[in-house]
């Protein structure tokens, strides 16, 4: 278990780079913790006890108003980390964190994870990255959200999902498989779901995407053109 934690943990905006002792020390500090799917891991406005890091399954970030319309702006997967916020300022939870799936996190209690990034100045300036790199990607989420058409913010959620392997063998296509269902997925890019099945629709048109019952088969140059180019859609 310890040599996945620091895996997982080495592939991370806040502790990437760090040298091999730092980052058993900090692996050390976390907790294996299992949920069910559809299990809560945490509500808004609770207390931030916990920072979380994904070794399996789907997590859903998301905010609700009174009358019970919900926006999810993530879906936690393998190697994120997430909850980190309200364990940093020790203010109360921002959203509300839910398993979409059986999931298995590593967890660290705040005061461990102050301990963590306080003792270590490395780790104290990769807190203030990690949080700037936070911060453009809820910037690019709004822009999106505001700005572009759904094609575009779906090409650039496709590629975001993809990672950093966007060099399949020429003729081949990469598959993604969502893992969850087509209204969460309109819900994270803010769009109704008949809009986004037209999206969808429209990328295989163009040749980026080609659906199947359970994947897509992606294919990289064609989504990064529309992702810059939404006249090209």
């Amino acid at each position: 278990m310890l040599t996945k934690i620091i895996s997982l943990l080495s592939q991370t905006t806040l502790f990437s780079g760090l040298e091999a002792s730092d980052l058993t020390a900090c692996a050390l500090a976390f907790r294996e913790k299992r949920f069910a799917k559809g299990q809560t891991l945490f509500l808004r406005g609770d207390p931030g006890t916990h920072v979380y890091l994904v070794e399996t399954g789907l997590v859903r970030l998301a905010i609700s108003n009174a009358n019970g319309r919900r926006l999810s702006f993530q879906i936690a997967m393998e190697g994120d980390l997430f909850g980190e916020i309200a364990a940093l300022d020790n203010m109360p939870r921002t959203a509300d964190a839910t398993a979409l799936t059986a999931v298995t996190v590593y967890c660290v209690e705040r005061h461990a994870f102050a301990e963590i990034w306080s003792t270590r100045p490395v780790l104290a300036t990769r807190v203030v990255v990690f949080l700037c790199h936070r911060l453009r990607q809820a910037t690019n989420q709004i822009e999106s959200i505001a700005l572009q058409p759904v094609e575009v913010r779906l090409a650039r959620f496709i590629l975001s999902s993809l990672g950093d392997d966007h060099a399949p063998p020429p003729g081949k296509r990469l598959p993604m498989e969502l893992g969850f269902s087509q209204g969460e997925l309109s819900q994270l890019l803010g769009a109704t779901r008949p809009k986004v099945n037209a999206a969808i629709a429209s990328l295989e048109k163009a040749g980026a995407v080609r659906r199947t019952p359970d994947r897509l088969f992606c294919d990289p140059v064609a989504l990064a053109r529309i992702a810059q180019c939404p006249e090209e859609v």
